[in-house]
């Protein structure tokens, strides 16, 4: 199982990376047709949207998993054990709650806009939308997994603090002197 979610996790880094890699192409030849032969396409614009709107949020994703997103963790480092552990179930049905929302209305979205076409290129606009719906599947099964080991004792005490201020991270990286 280890594997699955290495490997899928490992797929979406390498489409993170296609889609900016196409964004940056799509972008600077725009840019260079236009400034060099009076001339762009009209379809750039429009895929190079399309390509962010993507990459922002399968990016949330990997961010998700590793712990990279921005919290503030000052409370919890001050209160006991038990109440973290409460503060960290409350925020995580929080968030549950709140991709619960994001998914049901870009499933929504998707189906209203499934047969408009974008004006460029001509893609089904429910693309743009189903972006949201694979955010929301995969961040749903991160949170569920971390609130049951949560729940079930199987967090560690270095897992209650969900993220690390700069300075300790930089402490980290710097070799000690002794």
């Amino acid at each position: 199982m280890r594997l699955v979610v290495e490997s899928y996790f490992a797929l979406l880094k390498l489409l993170i990376a296609l889609l900016l890699a196409g964004m940056v192409v799509l972008v600077f030849g725009n840019v260079v047709l236009r400034y060099a032969f009076n001339q762009g396409l009209t379809a750039s614009e429009e895929l190079s949207r399309l390509f962010f709107v993507w990459l922002i949020f399968l990016g949330a994703v990997v961010a998700l998993r590793e712990r990279g997103h921005i919290g503030v963790d000052t409370l919890l480092r001050r209160l006991p054990r038990p109440a973290a552990k409460a503060c960290l179930a409350l925020s995580g049905a929080l968030a549950l709650l709140a991709i619960w929302l994001l998914l049901k209305g870009s499933v929504e979205q998707a189906a209203i806009n499934l047969d408009v076409a974008s004006p460029a290129v001509g893609y089904p606009m429910a693309l743009m939308y189903g972006a949201g719906i694979a955010f929301a599947v995969p961040a749903a099964l991160i949170i569920l997994v971390d609130l049951i080991r949560l729940m079930l004792g199987r967090a560690g005490p270095e897992e209650l603090i969900l993220v690390r201020e700069s300075e300790e991270l930089a402490a980290l990286d710097t070799p000690r002197k002794g």
